[in-house]
């Protein structure tokens, strides 16, 4: 694919050991001075740093921490390293970067043995950081020396990142792909191969129902509102709309439910036959078809009323399940998990083992506000809590995301983790090979313009990343296709369902503003 940034700024970006090499041991006729930060934003205050440490120096360094080793706010880094090294390479300035895998810069020191390692003024500003102490021996142990630039301006990449974050997601997404080896012409071919592929979804029916009225007054002795019904849209959702989603994306869907004897099953059923669905209800007389209808008046949610009944299922129902997992030939099974009585920690076992070998394993369980885990999935190729969920499963609220989602991939033995953060795009965590060079994580922005409603993006994500990891086996396609597919449903109103043109549409703006318009 076309470089990310065109000219010969690449060749700035070196390993400590490779810039050992072209600098020579000490001493030397040019004097090396080196820079240690995170660089998230460059902003005028670095640049200061820099130029000030390039003048007390021959060759300037500039050593930036790594993604993994930042933990200093919730969403941080903004920009990813690669992005953060071109930024900092491109500056006439810089003479080289490194990234530095390191929690600290302490090893690039001992490694390259700067002349001097220039500081901010903040470091030296009331007393040396017990850190900066540290850095502070190592140079003087071979006879270097620390400098402290001027510190009359002091900014901050926070503040900039949180007051008004710059929107990055093409020039990230463009050296993420330029980091994996992947083009625009990969996400083509995998959409085009995801037709066909066979998905047993397996998971709890939601009929979602919105009933619109208008207010008409309201009591003068209690505060009750008084509206007058207009009418009811009633919506086939939960793990529904997942096999809905599955099949606009060209896949063949056979879908395990169970449903009550009532008005909604007939509804449900009628839903999944005209999307193209195979369901495969079981029928239960003594439990209602969940259904939770909002009472919507002017826009505005006034009342919830949800019809439920959250009995785990019988074992004779729990019987049919598993002959239904065992039994049904598919690529990829998905276990949609609501928690409205098909999985707890007594069904999920059984299910789990009545999984035919070979067979791709994705679960997703929006339970964060009942008693569910998506922990008890363990094992599993593919999981995608949101952060609450993940908070929840672990029992931490106080984590900053990343290494939370890292604890969340390690408890639960998974191949891949998509970590869904709303606004935020998403983190990926995955296996690493023996390969220095292949990152354990990633993140991908959220592609949406224009929120309309929220709901059911991470449904469409769901959908798409399976598809994409069963057809390429590649996270960083399926992410990106997942992305691209939760931003489509979040920019109409409603759950609907994402057609493959949908997302070619997305690809494409992605397209033009990757190559200028």
């Amino acid at each position: 694919m076309k470089p990310l940034i065109d000219g010969d700024f690449r060749r700035k970006i070196k390993s400590a050991q490779e810039l050992q090499e072209i600098v020579g041991p000490r001493p030397r006729k040019k004097k090396v001075i080196m820079c240690h930060g995170t660089f998230d934003v460059v902003h005028p205050g670095h640049i200061r740093h820099l130029i000030y440490a390039r003048s007390k120096g021959d060759i300037l360094v500039a050593s930036l921490t790594s993604d993994e080793h930042i933990r200093k706010a919730n969403f941080r880094p903004f920009v990813p390293e690669e992005l953060r090294a071109m930024n900092l390479a491109a500056l006439e300035t810089v003479d080289y970067v490194i990234i530095d895998p390191n929690p600290t810069p302490i090893e690039n020191l001992k490694t390259l043995q700067p002349d001097y390692f220039a500081k901010g003024y903040e470091y030296v500003n009331g007393g040396l950081h017990p850190r900066t102490e540290e850095e502070v021996k190592v140079l003087e142990s071979y006879g270097g020396e620390v400098i402290f630039t001027p510190g009359d301006i002091v900014y901050s990449s926070s503040n900039l990142i949180e007051t008004a974050p710059p929107n990055l997601r093409t020039e990230k997404l463009l050296a993420l792909m330029e980091a994996e080896g992947l083009g625009f012409q990969d996400f083509h071919a995998a959409l085009s191969k995801i037709a066909g592929l066979r998905v047993h979804v397996v998971g709890d029916t939601i009929v979602d129902s919105y009933t619109h009225t208008t207010l008409i007054g309201g009591n003068t002795k209690t505060p009750t509102f008084s509206v007058r019904r207009d009418h009811q849209d009633d919506f086939a959702g939960g793990a529904a709309v997942v096999a809905k989603h599955l099949r606009a994306a060209g896949a063949e869907v056979v879908f395990s439910t169970v449903l009550g004897d009532d008005a909604f099953k007939d509804f449900v059923l009628d839903e999944m036959s005209d999307a193209g669905v195979d369901c495969r209800a079981i029928v239960d007389p003594t439990r209602p078809t969940t259904n939770k209808n909002a009472f919507i008046a002017g826009g505005y949610r006034l009342l919830k009323v949800d019809t439920l009944d959250n009995r785990t299922i019988s074992d004779k129902i729990l019987a049919e399940l598993q002959q239904g997992v065992e039994q049904t030939r598919s690529d990829a099974l998905v276990f949609s998990d609501f928690r409205h009585g098909i999985f707890d920690r007594r069904t999920i076992p059984a299910l789990i083992e009545a999984i035919p070998e070979g067979v791709y394993r994705v679960a997703d369980s929006q339970v964060a506000s009942r008693w569910g885990n998506i922990l008890e999935f363990h094992g599993f190729d593919l999981i995608t809590p949101n952060e609450r969920e993940a908070r929840f499963a672990l029992g931490d609220q106080d984590s900053v995301v990343r290494p939370l989602g890292r604890l969340l991939y390690d408890r639960a033995g998974c191949k891949t983790l998509i970590l869904k953060l709303g606004d935020r795009g998403s983190i990926v965590y995955r296996q690493r090979p023996n390969r220095e060079d292949v990152r354990s994580f990633l993140v991908v922005d959220s592609f949406t313009d224009n929120v309309l409603d929220a709901v059911g993006a991470g449904d469409a994500l769901l959908a798409y990343s399976t598809l994409a990891m069963v057809a390429t086996g590649n996270e960083v396609i399926a992410a990106v296709l997942g992305s691209f597919a939760a931003a489509v449903e979040c920019e109409h109103d409603g759950n609907v369902p994402v057609a493959p043109d949908d997302v070619l549409g997305k690809l494409a703006q992605a397209e033009r503003h990757a190559n200028f318009g």
